[in-house]
């Protein structure tokens, strides 16, 4: 007995495979985060401390991170560059005296501009920012 059997050949549907493959390519373009580098880190300066012989007067201005300052230790509740030039004059003891802005990491660019332009209001034309020994910090 012989049998006539017709070979056909398997037919492979790719339309469901191509379906499955958009529905997935769609979830990863919804569900993909992307990192963007809008913020500059920025690290303090570290400084060793030089010994030097002859220490001239410093005057210390403080600015805090929110923009308040203190002058010679004592906090001042205003913040215009006029009231911090009273402030310094008040405490300035000489020509060759240098001011010191210690300024807080996050401190405000203008802020520390206005202590600048308060020493130079009073005619302070040696200044310098304080900085951490040692290593600095990453974050």
């Amino acid at each position: 007995m012989k049998f006539n059997r017709v070979h056909t050949e398997p037919e492979i549907n790719l339309i469901p495979f191509i379906d499955v493959l958009l529905v997935i390519l769609i979830f990863l373009m919804l569900t993909t985060t992307y990192s963007r580098y809008t913020e500059l880190h920025v690290n303090l300066p570290s400084a060793s401390p030089d010994s030097a012989q002859e220490q001239p007067e410093q005057l210390v201005i403080a600015v805090t991170s929110d923009g308040r300052y203190a002058v010679g230790g004592q906090a001042m509740e205003q913040r215009s560059a006029e009231a911090i030039a009273d402030a310094l004059s008040a405490r300035h003891p000489g020509e060759k005296t240098i001011l010191v802005i210690s300024a807080d990491a996050a401190a405000p660019v203008q802020a520390v501009v206005t202590a600048m332009d308060a020493a130079r209001r009073i005619g302070l034309s040696h200044i310098s920012f304080a900085a951490q020994t040692g290593a600095a910090t990453t974050d």
